[in-house]
């Protein structure tokens, strides 16, 4: 039987200098069961490169397991190919631009330990560069308005705050049955540049909607989680490093064509059908208004991503069976942004989340 506890999944396409860069405090690592054996396992996940990425691991991190897929199979199908010749019962979907301290891994893990419905998790992302700003990708963890857009708590569309310890308990810090504070916080997704789930669930839900390729297939996927009943956390004891747009830059037309697409192909296979036709007349007229403003910001390929977007996810939409989790945020997030001038996480009325 397998001594490793826990699998760190890497996924890569020709990022030789980002890999790096990070990949080696991945090894650097300072976690032990407490049986003190080989407790985790880094499984890199190459998907074709032709950078010398495999060339270059295996000279330098003998250790590290790489898996070398045909193609480009993008986030969502690399990882889940990936997950199959994992040994660890838990995984660790880890973006190859980050970077992490020796001790990030400990206290997801022990969040695990403390805590049998927790089904996922994420440490707090911070910024790179700027190591004491949450990062975009998810900061201290995500939820939806009822709309169906994204936000998290630390970053409100571009404004992303400066961690000061503000979202380290709710909505809320959780206790256990015996009273005790494990410094984990509620939140409706983890972000894909650190997800931390059960492998057992994992495989119970089929892991990762490969026909999204990349761009919120973690948020579809911890959906389903809280569909089946688990909860998702972000584990404030834990931090890492997030350099971002390693994939796709932002302001890549393709990162909105996936973004807009990939959202309403989520939306539709999470929701019941009466709340999908009330919310995409919605959608609708708000994404129109995001069209037009990128015309009128001369940004006209943004446009055409949009109207491609809604082209593609008419075509691909298939609706998962209930029950379906109600949407966390009763309000829309834009109107509060952009009209009412809420523009950090902790100015919206916490009274309007879904406990």
């Amino acid at each position: 039987m397998s001594d490793i506890r826990v699998s760190i999944i890497i996924v890569s396409w020709n990022a030789l200098e980002t890999v790096k860069k990070c990949l080696p405090s991945v090894v650097a690592t300072d976690y032990r069961d407490l049986d003190g054996g080989d407790a985790f396992e880094i499984i890199f996940a190459d998907n074709a490169s032709t950078d010398g990425s495999f060339d270059w691991i295996e000279a330098n991190y003998p250790d590290v397991r790489i898996v070398r897929h045909p193609e480009n199979w993008g986030f969502a199908r690399g990882n889940n190919e990936a997950a199959r010749h994992a040994r660890g019962e838990i995984l660790v979907l880890l973006n190859n631009d980050v970077e992490v301290p020796s001790d990030w891994l400990s206290p997801l893990v022990s969040a695990f330990d403390a805590d049998p419905g927790i089904g996922a998790a994420q440490p707090r992302l911070h910024q790179f560069d700027r190591r004491s700003d949450f990062e975009y990708s998810g900061a201290a963890g995500g939820f939806l308005d009822r709309y169906g857009y994204p936000f998290a708590r630390g970053r409100m569309f571009d404004t992303l705050e400066k961690d000061e310890g503000q979202y380290d308990g709710p909505i809320g810090g959780h206790e256990n049955a015996a009273g005790v504070y494990h410094g984990t916080s509620e939140i409706f997704w983890a972000s894909g540049t650190c997800l931390v789930v059960r492998r057992s669930l994992w495989e119970a839900i089929s892991g990762l909607e490969e026909s999204f390729f990349m761009h919120m297939e973690e948020i579809d996927f911890c959906w389903r989680l809280r569909s089946a009943g688990h909860r998702i956390v972000c584990v404030s004891e834990s931090v890492v490093y997030h350099i971002g747009g390693a994939s796709l830059p932002a302001g890549d037309p393709r990162k909105t064509y996936l973004n807009f697409r990939n959202n309403l192909l989520m939306l539709y296979r999470n929701l019941p059908a009466a709340d999908w036709r009330r919310i995409f007349m919605a959608r609708l007229c708000l994404d129109g208004i995001a069209a037009l403003r990128a015309l009128l910001t001369l940004k006209p390929r943004d446009t055409w991503a949009i109207m491609r977007a809604y082209a593609a996810a008419h075509r691909m939409k298939a609706r998962l069976p209930g029950p379906h989790a109600a949407l966390p945020y009763r309000r829309s997030v834009v109107f509060d942004y952009f009209l009412r001038g809420k523009k950090r996480f902790s100015d919206l009325d916490q009274n309007d989340f879904r406990s």
